[in-house]
């Protein structure tokens, strides 16, 4: 059994309140838009991490975090990407595998949505944490913690903070 906690679209900030969500989990996922290498390493030193760039990621977390991270974990083949759409809607570059080759668990960012969506076609599940950082249009900062455990994926919570409570005060 592994007790994962997943985010996305940190754009360089982490609010305090994702350490304490994240206290009891084995490890880290984040799909993409760490938005600084400071970031990556802030949560690498708190749990292990696994993580994609996104497109405003420089070359500092591009060396360090692959666009894609195909694994198993526990019995669960598990895609990660940064921009790679949803049911119905994969984007072009991840759309040939997802049909020929489909993971149990589909994992991507961008969006600032959070979305969790069983694509009945395909029979994966798709996930996207939303955004936990401050900077974008979303109106809630949000994140996933799930456990799996041998083929299933359980336990999901979802972790929200209103944006204008995450914002920094100067």
């Amino acid at each position: 059994m592994r007790r994962i906690g997943l985010l996305s679209d940190t754009h360089g900030f982490i609010h305090e309140r994702i350490f304490t969500f994240f206290d009891k989990v084995d490890e880290i996922w984040h799909a993409g838009d760490f938005g600084n290498i400071e970031t990556a390493d802030r949560l690498a030193e708190f749990k292990p991490l696994r993580g994609v760039y996104g497109n405003i990621d420089g070359q500092d977390v591009r060396v360090v975090h692959p666009m894609h991270q195909r694994f198993k974990c526990e019995e669960v083949d598990v895609w990660i990407t940064h921009i790679g759409g949803y049911p119905g809607r994969y984007e072009r570059y991840v759309k040939p595998d997802i049909y020929t080759s489909s993971p149990d668990l589909f994992i991507s960012g961008h969006s600032h949505i959070l979305k969790v969506i069983f694509d009945k076609k395909l029979n994966f599940l798709h996930m996207n944490p939303g955004a936990a950082g401050y900077k974008g249009f979303h109106k809630v900062c949000t994140a996933l913690r799930f456990v799996i455990d041998g083929k299933e994926i359980r336990d999901l919570e979802i972790w929200e903070l209103p944006r204008h409570e995450a914002v920094p005060k100067l």
